[in-house]
Order: C-alpha cells, then sequence, then structure tokens
C-alpha cells in the first residue's frame, strides 16, 4: 500500500468517528461516497490550471482527495465552522492551506478550480462557487440525480460563466468573464433570492 493510500485510509477512518463530520459510520460505504466520489473529479479538475479552493469543505470532501491526487496544485480548504477547521488542520495534506471563513468573504476572481460537495442546492453553490474563479478557470459541482442542470446555467450566465459539459454527478462551469458587482452574496440572501 502506498503512503497517500494509507494517508487516505487514515483519515477517511478518522471522518467516520468523528462526531459532526458525516453522518455514515460505515468505512466500506464511506469509501464509496466520499473518497471514491471525490475522486471522480480529478481529471476535470486537471483539466484547469491555478489554486483549487474547496468550498465548505467540511471534512475535507472533495478537498482532501484532490488534494492527495494532484500533489502539485496548491488547494485550500474553505470552511465557515472553528470545529471543523481544526480537525483540517490535522488532516490536510502539505499542499493544502485551512480558511475559516465564507465563500462571500473571499476575494473574487482568483482561484483556477473552485469545487464544491454536498455544499448547498446546485444553483446556490454556483453562486458561491464561480465568483471566486478566475476568467479561464471552472467551478465544478457534485450533484444528485434531481439537480436541474438549466436552473444551474441560467445562474452561470449572470456571474460571467457558461455550463460545460460535465460527467455523470459533476456539473462544470465555465468562468469567461469577471464577477460582476454584489457576488457572491451573503447565505441568507442566496436562499430567499436565488439567481435562477
Amino acid at each position: 500500500m502506498s503512503s497517500s493510500s494509507r494517508f487516505l485510509d487514515d483519515w477517511l477512518q478518522a471522518v467516520v468517528a468523528t462526531p459532526g463530520l458525516t453522518a455514515i459510520r460505515d468505512v466500506g460505504t464511506a469509501r464509496r461516497a466520499l473518497l471514491d466520489d471525490s475522486q471522480r473529479g480529478v481529471e476535470l479538475v486537471r483539466r484547469f490550471e491555478g489554486a483549487i479552493v474547496d468550498v465548505g469543505s467540511g471534512g475535507g470532501v472533495p478537498g482532501i482527495p484532490l488534494a492527495v491526487a494532484l500533489p502539485e496544485r496548491e488547494v485550500t480548504l474553505l470552511e465557515a465552522n472553528g470545529r471543523k477547521c481544526d480537525f483540517l488542520r490535522e488532516w490536510a495534506p502539505p499542499n493544502a492551506t485551512v480558511a475559516q471563513g465564507r465563500a462571500e468573504e473571499h476575494e473574487t476572481d482568483v482561484f483556477g478550480v473552485a469545487v464544491a460537495k454536498a455544499l448547498a442546492p446546485p444553483p446556490v453553490a454556483a453562486e458561491w462557487c464561480l465568483p471566486l474563479v478566475r476568467p479561464g478557470g471552472a467551478a465544478v459541482l457534485w450533484i444528485g440525480p434531481t439537480a436541474d442542470p438549466d436552473r444551474v446555467a441560467r445562474v452561470a450566465e449572470r456571474l460571467g460563466g457558461e455550463l460545460e459539459e460535465g460527467a455523470d454527478g459533476l456539473l462544470v462551469l465555465r468562468k469567461l468573464e469577471p464577477t460582476p458587482p454584489g457576488f457572491p452574496r451573503r447565505p441568507g440572501l442566496a436562499r430567499k433570492r436565488p439567481l435562477a
């Protein structure tokens, strides 16, 4: 077993054992739902250059598996919850840093790629992630079967982006223009008045 595989196994066991990070209590189920599912995005993320930000990282999903798979890339694990940030600091690989805060508190148009899994409904996740990405970059969102890509595409257009073809369960939002003023909006506003 390689050192990176051993690290990911240990991290996954810690995620399952730490209250408040996941409702999954079986390591095998967690491997499929958290680790394997995160790794499905590696090739999509690799297509876009620059630093990666995992928005709402929680226990490090998908950011930690992506950081391990792409050791040459800088990864920021962005999380608002202080207790979760403590966990992330303990488990962040060498190419990852932890930032405590929310998407709307960060500078826009900086990262090459923003990723999010289970952050919010896809249109809201797009509104929080796409502004962080510079033109030429992308947001990659892990979505469920009920997601409405047309609504996400409308949000992307209003934020200077467009929906690209992704993969099953993944949406890619390509950033074409700088973020319009006023985005990303505070979470409460995004839920009350969605862009889509």
